[in-house]
């Protein structure tokens, strides 16, 4: 089974263990917690951006594009009524030399992301308390 477990090493981190890899949370200070790590929060916001960034990586790669100048920036745009994302602007820099008849195809590519086809089609959620 594909399992993810926490533990609770104290104040308001949590600790995320998913086979041998473990990735420390907390929360930030006006929220009690240590500023120790992102918060849940920041995380989910990093696979998106890090998702997009390893296909775009991919995509310039296997074009034997350099990847020197490749930059990835995800811009979150909030509804301060509800404090929800409504929009996420990823933008990328590519080098200078970038074909430009892969402009469309990179687009294309970036919508490939996992994470984000997870946003567009959400998986069911089941709570079993035991």
């Amino acid at each position: 089974m594909d399992e993810f477990s926490l533990s609770f090493p104290g104040g308001k981190k949590v600790e995320v263990i998913h086979g041998n890899h473990r990735l420390l949370t907390d929360q930030p200070l006006d929220n009690g917690g240590e500023d120790a790590a992102m918060s849940p929060f920041d995380l989910f916001l990093a696979s998106i951006i890090t998702c997009s960034g390893i296909v775009a990586l991919g995509f310039l790669k296997k074009r034997n594009i350099s990847t020197a100048d490749l930059k990835v920036r995800m811009i979150p745009e909030y509804d301060e009524d509800e404090y929800m994302v409504n929009k996420l602007r990823i933008e990328i820099d590519v080098p200078d030399d970038f074909p430009e008849k892969y402009l469309g195809a990179l687009i294309k590519a970036l919508e490939t992301c996992t994470v984000k086809k997870h946003l567009v089609k959400p998986p069911e959620f089941e709570i079993i308390i035991k």
